[in-house]
C-alpha cells in the first residue's frame, strides 16, 4: 500500500484523518470495488497525490465493507470525498470527478502562505501600490513570524518603495541562508551603488562618446538595472564580459549573475541570457 494513500476505520478517523490533517489535507474517498466511477476517482486520486510528494494524503472508506463513516459524513453516492484540513470540513466533491478537478483543488490547498501572497504582491507591486503590499506583508509576518519567504518579499518591496533604511533592518533580521533573500539584498546594494554614479540620461550620453569605457558601460548598467531595464542592463554587462573579462575581475559576469537573482527563479530574460553566458564562455 502506498504511504500516501490508506484504508480508515470508524475507530482510525480520529487519529488518520483529523489529527494528520493538522499537517496536511486529507482527502477521504468513499468508493466501492463494484462502483466504476469509484474505482476511478482512486486511481486518479492516488495518482495525483503521489506526484505532490508529502503535501497530502488520502484516506479510503470502502463502503462495502462499512458504511459508517459515510453516514456520519452525509454521503449519498459514490464517489464522494471529503476534504479534511486543520480538523475540519473544508472541501467537498460529490460524483465523478476528473483529474484537472481534483489538481486544481491540490493546487489551491497544498500551495505554500508564500505561494498564496505572491498573486496579490504581484498585482500590487505592478500597480506600484508599495504601501499596500507592505501592509499586507506586515500582516502575514504577524500571523506567521517564522515564515522568513514573507520577510524576503517584504525587505524587497522597502527597497522598491524607497525606505532602505527600513529595507537594511528587515535584511538583517533574516538569516544569510534564507531561498531568494538575495533577490532584496541585491537590489539594494544597486540603489546603493547608483547613487555615486551619474544620472542615466547622462551615462547614455557619456557611452555614446566613449564606447571603449568600459567603467562608463558599467555604471550605465547598473543604472539601467535600478530604472528597472533589465534587459538593456544585461546588454550592457555582456558586453563586458566579451570584451574584457579581467576588467574589475570579471565584473560583467558577476552583475549578469547579480541581475538573475534579482530577476528570480524561471524568468524567461535571465533564461534566455544564463545561455548566452554560458554559450560564451564555453
Amino acid at each position: 500500500m502506498d504511504s500516501a494513500s490508506f484504508n480508515i476505520t470508524p475507530e482510525s478517523f480520529q487519529t488518520e484523518v483529523i489529527e494528520r490533517s493538522n499537517n496536511m489535507p486529507v482527502f477521504v474517498l468513499f468508493w466501492a470495488d463494484q462502483v466504476a466511477p469509484s474505482v476511478q476517482a482512486k486511481q486518479t486520486l492516488e495518482t495525483l497525490v503521489a506526484q505532490y510528494a508529502g503535501k497530502a494524503v488520502v484516506a479510503l472508506s470502502d463502503v462495502s465493507q462499512d458504511q459508517t463513516l459515510a453516514q456520519h459524513l452525509r454521503v449519498q453516492g459514490l464517489p464522494a470525498i471529503r476534504v479534511v484540513q486543520q480538523g475540519k470540513i473544508v472541501d467537498q466533491i460529490d460524483g465523478p470527478v476528473d483529474e484537472q478537478q481534483l489538481r486544481t483543488l491540490l493546487d489551491t490547498l497544498t500551495q505554500s502562505s508564500t505561494d498564496a501572497l505572491k498573486g496579490q504582491l504581484e498585482h500590487y507591486i505592478a500597480s506600484g501600490d508599495f504601501e499596500a503590499a507592505a501592509a499586507m506583508l506586515q500582516q502575514s509576518i504577524n500571523e506567521e513570524p517564522n515564515n522568513q519567504g514573507f520577510r524576503v518579499e517584504l525587505a524587497d518591496v522597502l527597497v522598491l518603495k524607497g525606505d532602505l533604511d527600513d529595507a537594511r533592518t528587515v535584511l538583517a533580521s533574516i538569516p544569510e541562508d534564507t531561498e531568494d533573500r538575495q533577490r532584496p539584498q541585491n537590489r539594494l546594494e544597486f540603489i546603493e551603488e547608483a547613487a555615486g554614479f551619474a544620472s542615466l540620461e547622462e551615462l547614455h550620453s557619456q557611452v555614446a562618446a566613449d564606447a571603449d569605457d568600459l567603467e562608463l558601460q558599467y555604471q550605465l548598467c547598473i543604472q539601467l538595472v535600478v530604472a528597472g531595464d533589465s534587459e538593456a542592463a544585461l546588454v550592457q554587462a555582456m558586453e563586458i564580459l566579451r570584451r574584457d573579462r579581467e576588467f574589475r575581475d570579471d565584473i560583467g559576469r558577476l552583475t549578469m549573475i547579480r541581475i538573475f537573482a534579482l530577476l528570480g527563479k524561471g524568468n524567461e530574460l535571465a533564461t534566455a541570457y544564463r545561455r548566452k553566458m554560458f554559450n560564451f564562455m564555453h
